[in-house]
């Protein structure tokens, strides 16, 4: 009989206990727990996981906690934390304060680089094809037929946590010259919780804009870059000296360009002008003095239609010619040398731009448009230079490599151009 009454009041013991138990996600708590919620978790285009389920969630003291490994649970103060799915783990992971990884080390030999790109390369998503990659046609295709006046691409290869207010200002002015216009994103990075978050301020204004996985495979196939790509996922050409991504992002522009058509640009830009109008163009970067006619091309901006010959030729002539160590052999200097080769081609109907379309001022004089006047002679510049980029300029290339840490003074010409141009008007779009 003893044994009864206690086996009883162990039971609602029990279930009284486990009554006050609060299930949570497992995040770092910044307050005291409060009642539970029941709230959908916010639906991602990549975590069909994440979108069907619905969670509990609750914010929790979490204080000396013990994990119970065979379980995966995590429990403290009455607490029980469900752990994320692994799929969810990783992309925090990846998303977390980690080098970039596609950045070789500094000082070392070719054939040194070449093993440490051997090691590298089974961590290296970007080369690697899932569910997730193998959607990217589906899903742009799905995305272009969003009523677009234009079709815009920009390429993120690094850490999400890198894009900053700087980039974040190409995508900004963007939708603000070209509010009709969709944007694909052509990031695995930012094709997360954590992009959703960077871009939500935009989507929730309806621009349209969209961050994808890339798949590289899918992207190069039956181009000239398909062999390259196998060679360098089997280790047949050195990666070079340069960060990969910054190889990458020369191919997926040309690639992406030659299979649906549109604008490819970087995320160093103020856009100042619709796009409207500009068909299979180009800008100059540099010109010679005396004739004013161009000398060396940019590939940071590009328009072209669909299956245009020369991003053929451009894919082949990176496939063929590609050296990793030489900055700008595979981007700028690739489109200079093909287009002075082929550009006259009849039926390629190429225009090349003059310089202030895009590049009116370069990366020595640029530091200038970021300073704030001194004297009423300086004042006079800087209102006619915004005056003048205003009325000429598509956009104003920033040199980010260059000028990513000029302060952006007020008054300045970029100062003066941002207000001019920005849809939120942050405080700084200092990096």
């Amino acid at each position: 009989m003893l044994n009864s009454k206690v086996l009883f009041v162990l039971i609602v013991f029990s279930i009284y206990s486990y009554s006050s138990i609060s299930i949570v996600r497992l995040y770092p708590s910044k307050s005291k727990s409060t009642p539970i919620i029941e709230t959908p978790q916010p639906t991602h285009n990549n975590d069909v996981q994440a979108a069907a389920n619905k969670t509990l969630q609750v914010q929790a003291t979490t204080l000396a906690l013990k994990v119970d490994q065979s379980s995966s649970i995590v429990v403290s103060n009455n607490v029980i934390v469900q752990p994320m799915n692994i799929e969810e783990l990783e992309k925090e992971k990846q998303d977390g304060e980690t080098p970039d990884p596609l950045i070789p080390p500094a000082k070392i030999t070719k054939e040194e680089r070449m093993e440490w790109f051997r090691k590298k390369l089974p961590e290296l998503e970007v080369f690697q094809s899932t569910n997730l990659s193998r959607a990217f046609h589906d899903r742009v295709l799905k995305f272009s037929t969003n009523q677009c006046a234009i079709q815009f691409f920009m390429v993120w290869l690094s850490p999400a946590r890198t894009f900053g207010p700087r980039d974040f200002l190409a995508v900004e002015t963007l939708m603000k010259a070209n509010p009709h216009s969709c944007l694909v994103l052509i990031s695995r990075s930012l094709d997360t919780r954590r992009g959703d978050k960077i871009l939500k301020v935009l989507l929730d204004r309806g621009f349209k804009i969209l961050a994808v996985t890339p798949d590289l495979a899918s992207l190069v196939k039956d181009t000239p870059a398909e062999t390259w790509l196998k060679k360098i996922k089997n280790v047949e050409i050195d990666p070079g000296e340069n960060p990969l991504s910054v190889q990458l992002s020369n191919l997926i522009r040309l690639a992406v360009l030659y299979k649906y058509g549109g604008v490819y640009l970087d995320t160093d830009f103020i856009i100042l002008k619709d796009f409207k109008g500009l068909r299979n163009a180009v800008g100059a970067q540099d010109v010679y003095q005396a004739t004013r006619k161009w000398k060396t091309l940019n590939s940071a901006v590009m328009v072209f239609d669909k299956g245009h010959p020369i991003l053929f030729d451009f894919l082949q002539e990176f496939a063929t010619t590609f050296d990793g160590s030489k900055w700008g052999h595979n981007g700028p200097y690739m489109l200079t040398r093909v287009i002075r080769r082929v550009g006259n081609t009849p039926g390629y109907n190429l225009t090349v731009l003059g310089l202030e379309a895009f590049y009116p001022v370069n990366w020595v004089q640029i530091e200038r448009f970021f300073k704030k006047p001194a004297t009423e002679e300086e004042s006079k510049w800087v209102e006619e230079t915004v005056l003048r980029l205003s009325e000429e300029s598509y956009g104003l290339h920033l040199w980010n490599k260059i000028t990513r840490k000029f302060v952006i003074n007020e008054g300045s010409v970029i100062h003066r151009l941002i207000k001019s141009h920005c849809i939120l008007c942050q405080d700084s779009y200092d990096s």
